[in-house]
């Protein structure tokens, strides 16, 4: 599998001939409770910082005194319940325009409340949409709702989509949703993390954005975790690559 890397490597060297530092991280969406699933995420987990994005409406107490002892474990909120309201002829969406605002903005808050609850220090209160899809109108009333933070898919628009109120996106989905529903593979994985480095390096994409790694434990196999595990241990191995937590990208307040 080492060779297939070359690509991610030449464009980490290019990083280290600017003296720059490449940045990544890591998020995990769909959690609700310990699996066989989850203690593979884990086991790989051991090695670099993770934020679980957690279903609030199927978190369990089990999962949180699971993640308790996890110190590389941060938990995000994955929007409420991960229920689609949008019509059968449009795309997915919990956080849409389908239903009335204070509807859904009284789900965030009792998904907030929840896992707040559950999971306490280790819960940072970044919302994950599901399918990465929010209505525009929704973001500006997320600082209100004492969320710190907003992480989607694909490169940024903006740092900060409302003052103050960062966002930092995932951008290689692991999982070959529109075909085999598996992984990707290791050269197409390895493509989209080196393109979206490439894109940071020449300007095309936010240079300050985090290059975001996307897993689905759930329906992750052994072929895509050795992935995950090469490229956290060629990541640790390179001078100019750091992988960072959610924590620090979405500043927590004291």
């Amino acid at each position: 599998m080492s060779g297939l890397f070359d690509p991610l490597k030449r464009e980490l060297d290019a990083w280290a001939s600017d003296s720059r530092d490449a940045t990544f991280w890591w998020r995990d969406d769909d959690a609700t409770a310990p699996s066989a699933e989850l203690d593979a995420l884990l086991e790989v987990a051991a090695a670099a910082p993770v934020a679980l994005a957690v279903i609030p409406q199927g978190a369990t107490a089990a999962l949180a005194s699971q993640l308790a002892d996890q110190e590389s474990v941060i938990v995000l909120q994955h929007g409420y319940a991960h229920a689609n309201h949008a019509p059968a002829d449009e795309k997915k969406i919990e956080l849409g325009p389908h239903r009335r605002a204070d509807h859904v903005i009284a789900e965030l808050a009792t998904g907030q409340d929840r896992l707040s609850r559950l999971f306490g220090d280790t819960f940072l209160p970044v919302l994950v949409p599901p399918w990465n899809r929010i209505a525009p109108f929704l973001v500006p009333m997320l600082p209100e709702m004492k969320f710190s933070g907003l992480s989607a898919f694909a490169p940024r628009k903006r740092a900060e989509p409302v003052p103050g109120f960062p966002q930092v996106n995932t951008h290689v989905d692991l999982i070959d949703w529109g075909g085999s529903r598996g992984f990707v593979g290791v050269a197409a994985a390895v493509a989209a993390t080196a393109a979206h480095l490439a894109d940071r390096r020449q300007g095309h994409a936010d240079p300050a954005e985090a290059t975001g790694i996307l897993t689905h434990h759930l329906v992750q196999d052994s072929t895509s975790w050795e992935f995950m595990t090469e490229l956290l241990s060629m990541l640790d191995a390179h001078p100019v690559a750091t992988v960072m937590s959610a924590t620090a990208l979405f500043e927590r307040p004291a």
